[in-house]
């Protein structure tokens, strides 16, 4: 069942989330095997796009944020880029997420994040938050830190990216879990809550103290924890399994839904931005213009008679003309 759960640990400065998604990973990966013009991603990069699936989810759930928040991964192996995308609407409609790839070459059957992204440690991760509405002159808020840890070690895993991420950014003590598959992609967040704000625990050095000691063994316990556990158990069994003897705050689930944000109108404001001759130009080497999304594998066509509307002023992008070819 796909699901996600927030909580808080009762008396401690701890919090977390824990998310399971099944049939809407499934359908993500449905889709990029059905898709004729790419196929299906090797296995590592599944796993990769579905731990970077689990672990947007869990950051997105801690912000009071209405707009996408972007996971990105990139650099110099033959993975040049993986994205996941999670949207968290304030209008109600809930968690949605997609995530891509763009491959560009020979993926071991057992290569880690290091093999795919980061071979000669130029590789960065980084975290964008997009609002869904903008003030005039806004831009979206992006953290960037490199795949390598304080000694320039390569990270191998993508919970170690942001593990090192949120403390360097945002300096927020966090433990990530996170494990993917054919059929599950799943993760397990907790973290030390800021210093400030409400309750602020700055106030002295003991409390400071104290804060890190229950982080720690919250911390502790979530790393005794193993993948397949992760992927296997539901959620309930999982939070029972480490923390029986603590007691938990859970808000009410959610379940994110896969969902993407293309649409032929996008498209056609991506044509229009490319202008008249160019358009012309794609049109007269191969009498359409067909644009495929790469998240969901739609693909949006655009024949001589969709082109011209697209440049007649005013003009909505309508549904495509149905001319004969």
């Amino acid at each position: 069942m796909t699901e996600l759960h927030r909580f808080l640990f009762e008396n401690l400065a701890v919090r977390g989330a824990i998310v399971r998604l099944v049939q809407p990973w499934q359908e993500v990966l449905k889709r990029r095997a059905a898709n004729p013009d790419t196929g299906a991603f090797p296995g590592p990069v599944n796993a990769l796009l579905g731990e970077m699936a689990a672990a947007a989810a869990l950051m997105q759930s801690n912000l009071k944020f209405n707009g996408a928040l972007v996971l990105q991964v990139m650099g110099d192996g033959p993975v040049k880029l993986a994205v996941a995308e999670v949207s968290n609407a304030a209008d109600g409609a809930g968690m949605t997420f997609r995530c891509t790839a763009k491959v560009q070459g020979e993926v071991g059957v057992d290569a880690s994040l290091a093999d795919m992204v980061n071979v000669l440690n130029q590789g960065k991760c980084a975290i964008t938050l997009d609002p869904k509405s903008r003030a005039n002159g806004q831009q979206p808020y992006q953290g960037v830190v490199p795949l390598f840890g304080d000694q320039r070690e390569k990270l191998t895993q993508i919970s170690q990216a942001l593990e090192h991420y949120m403390l360097q950014s945002e300096q927020l003590d966090t433990k990530l879990l996170l494990a993917a598959n054919g059929h599950v992609a799943a993760g397990i967040l907790v973290q030390r809550m800021p210093r400030e704000g409400v309750g602020n625990l700055g106030a002295t050095e003991l409390a400071l103290m104290d804060a890190e000691d229950d982080f720690n063994h919250i911390a502790t316990l979530v790393a005794s924890l193993k993948p397949e556990e992760l992927l296997e158990l539901d959620s309930m069994e999982v939070l029972h399994r480490l923390f029986w003897n603590e007691p938990l705050l859970r808000h009410p689930p959610t379940a994110p839904r896969f969902a993407c944000t293309c649409s032929r109108e996008r498209v056609g404001n991506m044509l229009r931005g490319l202008g008249v001759a160019e358009v012309e130009s794609i049109l007269a080497e191969r009498s359409q213009v067909d644009v495929g999304c790469d998240f969901c594998g739609t693909h949006q066509v655009f024949d001589t008679v969709d082109a011209a509307q697209l440049f007649v002023e005013g003009q909505h992008v309508g549904p495509a003309s149905g001319a004969l070819h």
